[in-house]
This record gives C-alpha cells, sequence and structure tokens, in this order.
C-alpha cells in the first residue's frame, strides 16, 4: 500500500495522463478512453440485473459496436460535437450505450434522473440546448409537458411500437453500420453536462471537462481501491454524479467491470446482488448504509465476511455505521467528500496509507490542494472551523470550469469555496462540520447538525435523524431533531426526554436538541441527502402561522 503523504508529494498530472489515458490531453474521445481501448480483449464491461431477475452480461467489444450504431443514428439527426444528447433511462444496457454513443461522436451526456418532473426536466433542456432525449414508456408522458421538447427516442420493450414522431431505440440501432469513427476533442472540452442539486435556486449547469477523466480514474484507484479482481458494484443512479462519475466513467475508463441493477434500492436485493456477483468493492450513500444497519437481523449473516472494502458518499457517515461495518459485517467503509462541481477530493483512501479518525471525511485526494478558510480567505490553523476551499492554482486534478454561462461567486482568487463548513485536524484530516446554511448558532455557540444527529443514531431506537436551528427570540436558534424510529418504538414524550439525556451526555449542555419531534420519514433529495432546509422552512413557517393566534390571545 503506498503513503498517502508520499503520493501527494509525488503527483505528477503528465505522469498521470501517460499512465491513465489513450490520447493525450489534447486530444480525447471518452468513448475510446471508456470502451474502445479495452475492446480486443474478451473482458466484461457490464453485469446488469433486471428488476424482474433477467440479467445479462456485456463486454467492450458489444458495447463498442452497439456504441458506433446508435451514433451512426445520432449523427443522422444532425447531433454535431458539442451538442448535448439526454438519457433519462433506469439503469439498463441501453443507457450504458447512450452514453457511450453520444461520446463517440464527440457530444456531451446530459443526465435527467427518473424522477424528475416535466419542470425539471425542462429547465434542464432547455439551458442546455440539448438536441435529443432517449427514454423508455415509464418516462415519456412527462415530455409531453415540456415545452421545446426535444426529438425522442424510445427504448420500447419487444414486440411494442414507439408512438408516432418518436424514434425506437433498437430498432435504430439495427438499422446503422456498426462503424463510427471517434471524434477526438481537447481535454478542456465537455463530455457531460450535469446540474447541481443546489437547495435554493434553479439547478445550475456544469460542464464537466474530458480531462476530468484524470480524476475520476484516481479516485476509483486511490480511494475506492478498485482492484483488477476485484467484483463492484456502485449503487449509486447514473442519473446523479457520483453514480455518472464513479459507476460508469470510472471502472470503465480503468477497463473494469461495473454493476447495474435496476431496481430500487432494498434491503433483500442488496444482499441479493452482492450474492450473486460476489460483490467485493461496494459503495453507495450513507442512506442506504442506515437502511442496511437498521436491518441488521438479516444483513448480517447475508454479507459478514463478503466484502473486501466499502465507501460511502453523499453525506458524513455516523460512526456507530462505521463501527457496525468492521464489527459485524467484517470489513471497512470509509467515508468520501465531494460535489457535483469536483468529483472527490477528500477521502479515507483504502489504497492509501494515512491515519484514520472516525468521523472525519480524511484527506486530499491526490492531486488537489484542499484547506480551509475564513470569510476574507485566509487559510485557517487545526481546530477552527471554517469553509473548505480547493486552491486550484495548486491543484492539477482540479477541473471546474465554473458554471456554463453564469457569473458565479463561487471562487475567491485562486480558491474555490465549496459552501461547506470544515475543520482541519492536526493530523492534517478534514472533519465535516456542516453545509454552511445548516450551522446552527445556539446562545453564541456554533453546533453542526452532524455531530448531534451523529450522537442520536447511536440510540438503538433512531433509524435516522435530521437537526436543525429554530428560531428562537432567547437564543438566536434553538437545536431541534427531527427522528426516525425503528418498527418496534413508540415516539413517547418519555423518549424524547431519553434522546436528549443521550445527546446531552455524549456533546454538551448546548449542543443537545431541547425539542424532538418524531416522523415517518426526512426531506431528501433524490440521490439521498437529507433536506435540512425544508424542515428549516417548515419550521419557519409555523412559527409565523402561530404569530397571529398570539396576538389575538
Amino acid at each position: 500500500m503506498r503513503d498517502h503523504a508520499a503520493a501527494v508529494a509525488g503527483f505528477d498530472l503528465a505522469a498521470a495522463a501517460r499512465d491513465t489515458l489513450a490520447g493525450s490531453l489534447d486530444a480525447l474521445n471518452a468513448c475510446v478512453e471508456c470502451c474502445d481501448r479495452h475492446a480486443d480483449s474478451d473482458a466484461i464491461a457490464l453485469h446488469w440485473e433486471g428488476r424482474d431477475g433477467s440479467s445479462a452480461v456485456y463486454r467492450f467489444s458489444q458495447l463498442r459496436e452497439l456504441s458506433a450504431r446508435f451514433a451512426n443514428f445520432l449523427r443522422q439527426q444532425g447531433v454535431q460535437p458539442g451538442d448535448c444528447v439526454a438519457g433519462m433511462l433506469p439503469r439498463t444496457p441501453a443507457l450504458l450505450v447512450t452514453i457511450l454513443a453520444a461520446w463517440r461522436l464527440g457530444a456531451v451526456y446530459q443526465p435527467l434522473f427518473t424522477a424528475f418532473g416535466p419542470k425539471a426536466i425542462e429547465h434542464r433542456v432547455a439551458t442546455a440546448g440539448t438536441r435529443l432525449v432517449v427514454t423508455d414508456p415509464a418516462n415519456r408522458a412527462k415530455l409531453d409537458e415540456v415545452s421545446g421538447c426535444p426529438p425522442v427516442v424510445c427504448v420500447m420493450p419487444e414486440g411494442e411500437a414507439a408512438r408516432p414522431g418518436d424514434f425506437d431505440f433498437w430498432a435504430e440501432v439495427a438499422l446503422q453500420p456498426a462503424d463510427c469513427e471517434p471524434v477526438l476533442r481537447s481535454g478542456e472540452d465537455p463530455f457531460l453536462m450535469m446540474f447541481t442539486s443546489g437547495t435554493t435556486g434553479l439547478a445550475k449547469p456544469v460542464p464537466v471537462p474530458l480531462k476530468a477523466i484524470l480524476a475520476f480514474v484516481g479516485y476509483m484507484r486511490d480511494a475506492i481501491g478498485l482492484r483488477p479482481d476485484d467484483a463492484f458494484w456502485n449503487l449509486a443512479d447514473p442519473g446523479w454524479a457520483y453514480g455518472l462519475y464513479y459507476a460508469v466513467t470510472g471502472p470503465l475508463a480503468l477497463g473494469h467491470a461495473t454493476t447495474f441493477y435496476e431496481g430500487p434500492f432494498t434491503v433483500e436485493s442488496t444482499c441479493r446482488i452482492i450474492d450473486k456477483y460476489a460483490i467485493t468493492n461496494l459503495a453507495g450513500s450513507p442512506t442506504a448504509y442506515r437502511l442496511l444497519l437498521a436491518a441488521a437481523e438479516e444483513v448480517e449473516p447475508a454479507l459478514k465476511g463478503r466484502l473486501r472494502a466499502v465507501s460511502s458518499a453523499g453525506e458524513p457517515l455516523t460512526p456507530e455505521v462505521i463501527r457496525w461495518f468492521a464489527d459485524r459485517l467484517d470489513t471497512t467503509i470509509h467515508d468520501h467528500y465531494g460535489q457535483t462541481e469536483l468529483g472527490m477530493v477528500v477521502c479515507n483512501h483504502h489504497a492509501l496509507a494515512h491515519p484514520v479518525r472516525l468521523g472525519a471525511a480524511g484527506f486530499p485526494v491526490p492531486g488537489h490542494r484542499v484547506v480551509v478558510i475564513d470569510e476574507q480567505a485566509r487559510e485557517l490553523p487545526p481546530g477552527v472551523p471554517g469553509i473548505l476551499a480547493v486552491d486550484r492554482a495548486r491543484s492539477p486534478l482540479f477541473w471546474f470550469p465554473g458554471y456554463q454561462g453564469m457569473a458565479t461567486g463561487a471562487f475567491v482568487g485562486d480558491y474555490y469555496l465549496s459552501g461547506d463548513t470544515v475543520e482541519l485536524n492536526e493530523d492534517g484530516s478534514i472533519s465535516f462540520v456542516g453545509r454552511s446554511d445548516d450551522i446552527i448558532t445556539t446562545s453564541g455557540y456554533r453546533v453542526g447538525p452532524f455531530d448531534v444527529e451523529s450522537a442520536l443514531i447511536e440510540h438503538p431506537a433512531v433509524v435516522e435523524a435530521a437537526v436543525i436551528g429554530k428560531p428562537d427570540p432567547e437564543r438566536t436558534e434553538i437545536v431541534k431533531a427531527f427522528v426516525v424510529l425503528g418498527g418496534r418504538y413508540a415516539g413517547t414524550p418519555e423518549l424524547a426526554t431519553e434522546l436528549q439525556q443521550h445527546v446531552r451526555k455524549r456533546l454538551s449542555a448546548h449542543a443537545y436538541p431541547r425539542e424532538i419531534e418524531f416522523v415517518a420519514e426526512l426531506p431528501k433529495t433524490p440521490s439521498g441527502k437529507i433536506q435540512r432546509f425544508l424542515l428549516r422552512n417548515q419550521e419557519i413557517a409555523r412559527q409565523q402561522a402561530a404569530m397571529p393566534q398570539a396576538a389575538a390571545n
């Protein structure tokens, strides 16, 4: 195992490009990097499992031909290098063919998550100038409500015809020749068009340049610790950054097979697929891992000793989850931190040796200089909360060019500001405190919601928790917790008091939740991140509604 400090000190961009890419940073094609260069062997690219139990294996050689055929169709429809081609599909082989075909033409693949409604779709396709949308019958009706919708290609079940005016995906693939020369582009040219899932305002467009493939591969090797003999599964949907970057681009660029499960997450399906495909290297979100923990009696006998390495991204892991994987499943789960705009930049690395502090996000990924700064963009010492920032002038793998067509306050001088509050530790690792707008100020103290949530989840009754600052005239804010309980527990006043004392003993007198509300579920983004701002807005609305009544009394 390489030493992390040595990997950071010895990082060389030219050497990384030479060792990682088939092309050069001046002449790249994502389909070549993620498919064609591996197609002369008999290597498997995709293990696919349908929601009905059907399954299939696709080799790189098959995907080379299928992507060439669909790329020829796209070219007939006028798709040019730099144009956006959108996919609104579940995790199916057609999705992967669509992505690779767009890349083959030097076009830009744009993910549309299948849970999006018409307005979310309309904003994204209008902003990106999308030329064509590939979807399936389950999602097709949404496009009827999209103003100015581009032409539609529908992936039809065998024996069913596409509606008039639509193209039939597999029928068009069958009509096209099997050769299509890949179009080379510059490393600065985009190959993905992502949109942030921000808490306020419309989602912002994030063009991802081809040179980001270098960063994605580095993460797979050093942080995920992907080995040639691993069976790899990333639970994330390719409709979002973590899935598209690290369930598609990263493993395929390494010539490694990826795994698609078409159905929704369940404990049963997760255990079944890990068993069927002998998965040894797993990646996913804290939400998925909390659900596995909540079903520990079912999961432990099924997964104990099966997984070599497990990685988590999206929100910080709680210490209880980390301990459970180590003590009950005999494997190591590591926290990873990143953003749509960055990819993953702070990680506890499976393939690099460094200290691991329980609950810390880890150390910068080689090729990135990550610092903690204050509001004046001054770098802060250990133990002082501040904003996580990337020093782009000294981060050769930093690739974010800014939001397309938008001025942004994300950059201050050479620093990219993440908007997340963190602390630098004495050993050089970084601990996540919370989103800057999630930090609670109570009686002059600053409280990070993650610490309170972690303490709550350590109680056996609690499955999930979200903590916010509720406006308070005396304390500025008070700490309020929304708690989801396990099925055997009832949300009584006695349990609320017990949970308050549980947190108070573990943290401090000012950090425990003065209010606890038991709820059936927490609001989340489609990628599983807790939307604390919705809970804050709910509390503010409740207070405003109560004010006239109080005045009347």
